[in-house]
């Protein structure tokens, strides 16, 4: 079994990136209702705060907070993975290895994780959150992609405030962020 290297820092703050082992699947924004009822369901049992999140058709970025005395984010991961490839019906083809391990064909084994060491490297991480759909082509425009919070958009275009800064204003993001909010829940984005 590979030794992974991960970070353990109670507390921290990371960015994940999170493929589906198909890379030109789409299940992702097929099926996005079943993928934020997984995250939702997740949170219930094994809290952390969303700072960024963008879906796409066969990836995904996150950028979480873990409660002070927490590291374990990749039961949170594990956790989400099993409960949307259990929601989704049995139509993949399996590998051998994957059918006698009693695995789904949806996802990646791991995911990718990179502990945020300072107020530059978050904003370069909320940033590329945002950026990503244009990246991969699959908008010209950022705000016209539907799975990605409005409140990430926002911040990326220079609203005036810090992400994690003021209480009082997050209220206002959460207002103006309308139908594309609830992909995820309004309360998910509540920053700090």
């Amino acid at each position: 079994m590979s030794n992974y290297r991960r970070a353990f820092v109670p507390g921290g703050c990371r960015f994940f990136t999170v493929n589906l082992l198909h890379r030109r699947q789409t299940l992702l924004v097929d099926h996005i209702a079943t993928f934020r009822d997984a995250v939702a369901a997740t949170r219930e049992s094994h809290p952390f705060t969303i700072d960024a999140f963008v879906v796409l058709p066969d990836h995904l970025h996150a950028i979480w907070k873990l409660p002070p005395d927490d590291c374990d984010f990749s039961t949170g991961w594990r956790l989400i993975k099993n409960r949307f490839a259990r929601a989704l019906p049995k139509r993949e083809r399996l590998s051998a290895v994957r059918a006698a391990r009693n695995e789904r064909g949806i996802w990646q084994r791991r995911f990718w994780e990179h502990l945020i060491r300072d107020e530059a490297d978050y904003t370069r991480h909320v940033e590329y959150c945002y950026i990503n759909p244009l990246k991969h082509r699959l908008v010209t425009r950022v705000r016209d992609w539907p799975y990605i919070p409005r409140s990430i958009a926002m911040y990326a275009l220079g609203c005036s405030r810090k992400i994690g800064v003021a209480t009082a204003k997050r209220a206002v993001i959460l207002a103006n962020d309308g139908d594309r909010a609830g992909w995820l829940g309004t309360a998910d984005y509540a920053f700090g």
